[in-house]
C-alpha cells in the first residue's frame, strides 16, 4: 500500500471527510466501471457506486490493514453491493458497449477494433459471474492476481483457475460466434 493511502486512510478511519474525499476521487471511476460492466446501466451503475462509498465511510473505520490495497476492500463491497442489485432486480439488463467508456482514444480506434470490443464484450456476458469478475479485474482494472484474490474473497489459486477458464470459454465463445 502505498504511504500516501495509509495516511489517507487512517486520517478517514479517524472521522476526515476530506481524506476520504481524496480516497473517493482516486477509487471512483473504476468502481463505477467495475459496477458499470456488471450492470450495463449508466444511472443503476451510479446509485450502486454511491452506495459503495457510502458503505465504504460508515464502515471505514472497521478497515484493517492486511497488506492488500484499500481498493480490494472496495471492490468487494463493490461486487456484493451488485449481487444484492440483482437479488433486489431480478431482471437481465443489456450492457451497453464497453467503447462507450472509452474517453481518450476513440477516435483514433479503427472500426475493426471496435467490433473486436464488441465480441469480447458480448462473449464476456456469456461467462458465469465468477468468470466475469475475474475477467474484469484482471484485464479491465489490471488487478494482480492476489489483489482479484481479496476482492473475489478467494484464493490465488481458485482466481487463476477461475481465469484460466474464463479465458478458455471466451475464446469457445467468440469462435462460436464467428
Amino acid at each position: 500500500m502505498l504511504d500516501g493511502d495509509k495516511n489517507l486512510i487512517e486520517r478517514a478511519m479517524e472521522g476526515e471527510a476530506e481524506a476520504f474525499g481524496q480516497l473517493y476521487d482516486k477509487y471512483q471511476s473504476g468502481i463505477y466501471r467495475f459496477i458499470y460492466l456488471k450492470v450495463g446501466l449508466r444511472e443503476e451503475a451510479e446509485d450502486l457506486t454511491h452506495q459503495v462509498f457510502l458503505k465504504s465511510w460508515r464502515n471505514i473505520s472497521g478497515y484493517n490493514f492486511k497488506g492488500f490495497p484499500f481498493s480490494s476492500w472496495l471492490y468487494s463491497i463493490a461486487r456484493n453491493q451488485v449481487i444484492d442489485f440483482y437479488r433486489l432486480k431480478k431482471e437481465v439488463v443489456e450492457l451497453e458497449s464497453i467503447t462507450e467508456l472509452k474517453t481518450e482514444n476513440d477516435a483514433q480506434i479503427s472500426f475493426d477494433k471496435k467490433t473486436d470490443l464488441a465480441r469480447v464484450k458480448n462473449a464476456i456476458l456469456e461467462l458465469n459471474d465468477e468468470q466475469q469478475n475475474v475477467i474484469i479485474l484482471r484485464f479491465i482494472e489490471d488487478f494482480s492476481i492476489n489483489e482479484t484474490a481479496m476482492a473475489l474473497d478467494k484464493s490465488e489459486s481458485a482466481v487463476k483457475l477461475l481465469q484460466h477458464r474464463a479465458i478458455k470459454n471466451l475464446k469457445k465463445i467468440i469462435e462460436i460466434n464467428e
